[in-house]
């Protein structure tokens, strides 16, 4: 059952096993507020379990682009499409959330992103990569970086 994500009143609804919850709902709710303001879209998201077929698609991505596998366990996905973009987004139990942003359009902009709620290490299959730091006022120092798809899919 999908879960309409609150910016305002930050929930850990179904993040509570992670040991970063409070963060990593914080880094949820950040993403929720971007696309409620920038595209007016409500974020919602859905237990990974209930959507195998959004987790395969982005871990997908990761493999066949990166040769990345991510160890922790997937708690919430959602997919979308905005303004010609299909967005999907994973969120771990380790406190990292992933996201995949695909332009639809011939030579749209792709990309894969990886975002760290904060007080999580560097999962050691993203070591390769550097991180940028930004501050947010719902999740505290969100570490992030990224990598531009070549592929279809």
């Amino acid at each position: 059952m999908p879960h309409t994500v609150d910016f305002v009143n930050v929930s850990t609804e179904g993040l509570e096993s992670s040991p970063f919850a409070e963060t990593l709902a914080g880094l949820r709710a950040n993403e929720a507020r971007y696309f409620r303001n920038k595209y007016d879209h409500e974020f919602q998201t859905t237990p990974a379990a209930d959507d195998p077929e959004t987790l395969d698609w982005i871990t997908g991505i990761l493999s066949s682009e990166r040769s990345i596998e991510i160890a922790s366990r997937p708690l919430e996905v959602t997919r979308f499409e905005v303004e010609g973009i299909r967005m999907a987004y994973v969120f771990y139990e380790s406190g990292l959330s992933i996201n995949v942003m695909y332009g639809l359009a011939e030579g749209g902009k792709r990309a894969v992103g990886f975002k760290l709620a904060e007080g999580m290490d560097v999962p050691d299959e993203l070591a390769t990569f550097k991180f940028a730091r930004q501050k947010s006022k719902l999740a505290g120092v969100i570490r992030g970086s990224y990598f531009v798809i070549k592929g279809e899919h």
